[in-house]
């Protein structure tokens, strides 16, 4: 039976978990470059049985699906992923299922993303690896505000070291009470009274219907001009053409992204000449300590299904 392990970026899949522990049965075969294309992906994956994906790195529609018709055991590091249209799964026969997570290192990046941009990090680095000296004056976080969006267990994380940088926190979503931020010190308030008030908006919240394109050209012309959008959750939360558009325009400071649109990000997209941005490849998730709860789950999930008693179900054939 073939194993196909993608999106390897660092090459590290097989040093964090003991695959050989599948035996001999198994022959693993690990996709260190982005596949690219449906196309691409499809012809690569044809001859497996069992692909292990690494979150939403290689989306999973019913396209490909139907292009696959040796698939049975798709596995996604994580307990969601949207990428992965579970339907088509379960109706092409093929198992999904899930490992843990750990809940802290999406929380940790936005900090330093936030720290970055406050203090001009990229730029001065830059400026020094050129020769240069200091230029820029950074922003003190003590008494500034922070505008939380979505309080759940990574927004809640965000708001209590807010707290220790001497921030007011202040909070909206769409269903948040007062209980839930009086928790984490933050003041429940209105979505406009967030933008017009933050120095710092930071977006914590899933991808879905409802959250799609929630920061468009309006909200972005709502917050300060001196003001940093940062956006570690899912890209299209953000109008992007929009957020484009703002940052050309200085209708805000700045923008501190770790996803994208489209990932990886096209090497000539306009957000990588853009000297008011600070950037980071999706790895907000990417620690030592994630990857190996992401791949001895992976294991432990092929070897269950090969028991014939899958964990961590996602979705069943039909």
């Amino acid at each position: 039976m073939k194993l196909a392990i993608l999106d390897d970026y660092q090459r590290v899949a097989l040093t964090m978990a003991d695959f050989s522990s599948l035996g001999d049965a198994v022959e693993i075969a690990v996709f260190e470059r982005h596949l690219g294309s449906l196309d691409a992906v499809a012809a690569a994956l044809g001859d497996f049985e069992i692909v292990c994906a690494m979150r939403e790195r290689t989306p999973f529609p019913r396209a490909l699906f139907e292009r696959l018709p040796k698939l049975r055991l798709l596995v996604t590091t994580g307990a969601h992923n949207a990428a992965i249209d579970l339907a088509a799964a379960a109706a092409h026969g093929v198992t999904v299922c899930g490992t843990d997570s750990l809940g802290r290192a999406t929380a940790e990046h936005t900090w330093a993303l936030i720290l970055a941009a406050a203090r001009q990090l990229p730029a001065e680095d830059r400026r020094m690896r050129a020769g240069g000296w200091q230029r820029t004056i950074g922003l003190g976080l003590a008494g500034r505000t922070l505008g939380v969006i979505g309080l759940g267990r990574l927004g809640a994380i965000v708001a209590e070291i807010a707290r220790a940088f001497q921030m007011e926190v202040v909070a909206w979503s769409q269903n948040l009470g007062a209980a839930r931020a009086s928790e984490v010190g933050a003041t429940p308030v209105t979505k406009a009274e967030l933008l017009a008030r933050s120095d710092f908006v930071t977006l914590h919240l899933r991808l879905s219907d409802r959250t799609r394109g929630l920061i468009g050209g309006a909200e972005l012309a709502a917050m300060k001009p001196s003001a940093w959008l940062i956006n570690t959750s899912r890209g299209p939360i953000v109008d992007e053409a929009a957020l484009i558009d703002a940052l050309e325009r200085r209708v805000i400071a700045g923008a501190a992204l770790d996803v994208y649109d489209q990932e990886p990000l096209p090497e000539a997209h306009p957000l990588r000449r853009l000297d008011n941005t600070v950037l980071s490849p999706h790895v907000g998730y990417v620690t030592a300590e994630t990857y190996r709860v992401f791949y001895a789950g992976t294991v432990a999930a092929v070897r269950a299904w090969l028991d014939g008693a899958p964990i961590r179900l996602l979705t069943a054939p039909a």
